[in-house]
């Protein structure tokens, strides 16, 4: 059943534009309430018609890394290997890749990232910087591009697998979650909204899409999640997700998070692809 837009919604969504609160943030307030996407995008429209003194909402840009699923293939040629395609889905724009690395891949991955692993950080959009976080308790780290061979080898891959320039991601990071560990649910875009984004934005732009490989699967639990739509992805190796945002805005439904591993070990590699070259 639709949802009614009616005359207290309107003075409420006035009411609180006029308190400083944002497009955006209204959107994600709305739909935290239980507003449904189509209401609450006919909502906000008719506030913008109606008030022109609003900012319109930023257009969603066009330009997206991702692989070419014209003609649904079931394989994909990534130069040095085919990988298939295992599930697709386009709201959000989800697509788990199968035989994207090898078992000798995921190895040396694994063994050159041993040695340095520590505590995960996040980027910590209020300053800029990155600082520990509760709702991660895995150990990781991060290669710079092009580091190693499997490293440079891989990332080729991804440029020619998602059509996005090598010099458009960021280092690619491994990480171990140990029995217990998990990451509770996150966007990887950077709030437009906090003071420390500008900052974060000058060493290549924003987030614009995610893709995460596994390198080792635990005995139990680990999936990726996406709450806002039911999505679970298994963690099964060689195996990986890839999942885009053309909008830094809970609208893209990109919540996502690795559920707790249960028994065993997890390995993951997280590769984050910016709008412009990353510095």
């Amino acid at each position: 059943m639709s949802q009614a837009i009616s005359p207290e919604l309107r003075e409420w969504l006035v009411s609180q534009l006029a308190a400083g609160h944002s497009v955006p943030a209204l959107r994600a307030s709305m739909r935290a309430a239980g507003w449904q996407d189509a209401a609450t995008d006919l909502a906000l429209a008719q506030l913008e018609a109606g008030f022109p003194h609003v900012e319109a909402a930023k257009p969603r840009r066009t330009d997206m890394p991702g692989p070419n699923l014209d003609g649904a293939p079931l394989y994909i040629d990534a130069g040095d290997r085919r990988v298939q395609v295992l599930h697709t889905m386009q709201h959000p724009r989800v697509v788990v890749f199968g035989n994207l690395l090898s078992p000798e891949e995921c190895e040396g991955l694994i063994a050159a990232a041993r040695v340095r692993l520590a505590r995960s950080l996040t980027v910590e959009t209020r300053t800029g910087g990155e600082v520990l976080n509760v709702d991660r308790t895995s150990d990781g780290m991060f290669f710079e591009r092009g580091e190693n061979e499997i490293v440079a080898r891989l990332e080729q891959r991804i440029a020619v697998l998602l059509r996005w320039p090598v010099e458009f991601g960021e280092g690619l990071q491994i990480l171990r979650y140990a029995p217990g560990a998990q990451y509770r649910p996150h966007y990887d875009y950077f709030d437009p909204g906090e003071p420390g984004t500008p900052t974060i934005l000058k060493r290549g732009g924003q987030r614009v899409a995610t893709l995460v490989m596994y390198l080792q699967e635990p005995e139990q639990g680990g999936a990726t999640t996406f709450p806002d739509v039911g999505l679970e992805v298994a963690p099964v190796r060689g195996t990986g997700v890839f999942f885009s945002y053309d909008e830094p805005d809970p609208a893209t439904r990109t919540l996502h998070g690795g559920a707790p591993v249960l028994a065993g070990e997890k390995w993951v590699a997280t590769k984050w692809l910016r709008e412009r070259e990353f510095k």
